[in-house]
């Protein structure tokens, strides 16, 4: 082989093997990433948005009703929608955030959480709760909006006061400003319509008693001579029971 063929000769370069140390531990991740993404847990996570929201919503509406038993109910919600961010946020996320964004996250959540439950449970309930629900709807459009430009890493906070808020702020006045219309020409009474519990008025009850039962009109008073073979007379100077 002369020299100009050598020259023109292509180089081959050998990529580096890679070490199988980094080979196993290649595999590993995509395991872990193929069984934590899996349709189970992503529906899980789903899920527990919903129910947990749903839980906080139907406390936040009924809390005066039975104020015990509703903060139970609402913090159930609080930890299933805890626990369904942790899965979504933490567990399936491909890049799993810092502590301190870790806080930040969980904790925007948990806003998030009662500004949702705020605004399902004022609209779902309004006509039972109409004053309660004109203040829910209105505090939970801008809860949730809040907590969630903090939740979202891609959105700086400061858009919190951008245009957008500006928006979310004017659309919660004026839907608290008609709600309280609306609840207002409802009236009172519509207070505890549907979800008294127990209080709903009974009906009314007849205050006569047996002797001062009402009298058909035209019929004849009733005697007030005893029964017949008493040998009593109902008046001084009859023998019998009959009026002359």
């Amino acid at each position: 082989m002369s020299s100009s063929q050598l020259f023109d000769r292509p180089v081959l370069i050998e990529q580096p093997a890679a070490p199988e140390g980094g080979r196993a531990a290649l595999r590993k991740a995509r395991a872990q990433r193929a069984r934590t993404s899996s349709l189970p847990a992503r529906y899980l996570g789903y899920v527990g948005y919903f129910v947990g929201a749903g839980l906080i919503s139907g406390a936040v509406v009924h809390h005066p009703l039975d104020p015990a038993r509703y903060t139970r109910i609402a913090l159930y919600g609080v930890l299933v929608f805890l626990a369904a961010t942790i899965l979504n946020e933490l567990v399936l996320a491909q890049h799993r955030p810092r502590l301190p964004r870790m806080l930040v996250v969980i904790g925007a959540s948990l806003l998030l959480s009662f500004g949702i439950g705020m605004l399902s449970g004022g609209l779902q309930h309004f006509d039972d709760f109409p004053a309660r629900g004109a203040v829910l709807v209105p505090l939970g459009i801008t809860v949730s909006f809040v907590a969630y430009v903090i939740k979202d890493e891609d959105t700086p906070w400061q858009r919190i006061f951008s245009l957008v808020g500006l928006a979310v702020l004017l659309a919660a006045a004026v839907s608290f400003v008609g709600l309280r219309q609306v609840a207002a020409s409802m009236g009172e009474p519509a207070e505890g319509g549907g979800h008294s519990h127990g209080n709903a008025e009974e009906p009314a009850q007849d205050t006569h008693s047996p002797a001062e039962a009402p009298q058909a009109t035209g019929g004849p008073m009733p005697s007030a001579s005893p029964t017949a073979g008493s040998g009593t007379s109902a008046e001084p100077g009859h023998s019998d029971g009959h009026s002359h």
